[in-house]
């Protein structure tokens, strides 16, 4: 990805639109102090630079009958590009997956799984998940209580003086 260079105005507009994702580009424009038609292309420059992955709506799991969250540690039995491959297709094809990371540390991959309840969490785990190709071994953490959870990324770094490998440089003025 080249070098995006943002201004103050594109970083207001990325936290607002983190913020209020459905907001009109006049809303967002009277947020940010510009017009609607300066928001749209911003947006669409922005998109175009990959900065903004999509739009979405956020539902609430528990709002609609998902009440377990679960973080299960995965732990292949044998390692390399296509026993990964294979695993991360399978789990990637779960819809109650929701994240699936390769980790550092103790195991291979960290997976946010959600389900209905209790019993619909043991039948995923035991007929699906611990099936996944090359597993050898699952630990899973059940959350209790959800004391966080954000989409909005921090945006203050990107106003700090430019690291080597960075890909957004702020520019501070008007672009």
């Amino acid at each position: 990805m080249p070098t995006v260079t943002i201004d103050r105005f594109d970083l207001a507009l990325l936290d607002a639109v983190q913020q209020h994702g459905n907001a009109t580009n006049a809303v967002l424009g009277a947020t940010v102090h510009l017009s609607a038609s300066q928001i749209s292309r911003r947006l669409q420059r922005l998109a175009e630079a990959g900065i903004i992955a999509g739009h979405a709506a956020l539902l609430d799991a528990a709002a609609i009958g998902l009440g377990v969250t679960a973080f299960a540690h995965v732990i292949l039995e044998r390692h390399g590009k296509s026993h990964s491959d294979a695993f991360e297709s399978a789990a990637s094809a779960l819809p109650e997956v929701l994240y699936c990371y390769s980790v550092s540390g103790d195991a291979d991959y960290l997976l946010r799984i959600v389900a209905q309840d209790l019993p619909a969490f043991s039948e995923l785990m035991m007929k699906r998940v611990l099936r996944l190709p090359g597993v050898a071994r699952v630990t899973t953490n059940i959350a209790l209580q959800k004391v966080k959870q954000t989409h909005v990324l921090p945006l203050d770094h990107l106003t700090q003086p430019a690291r080597s490998r960075q890909q957004i440089r702020y520019s501070g003025g008007d672009t």
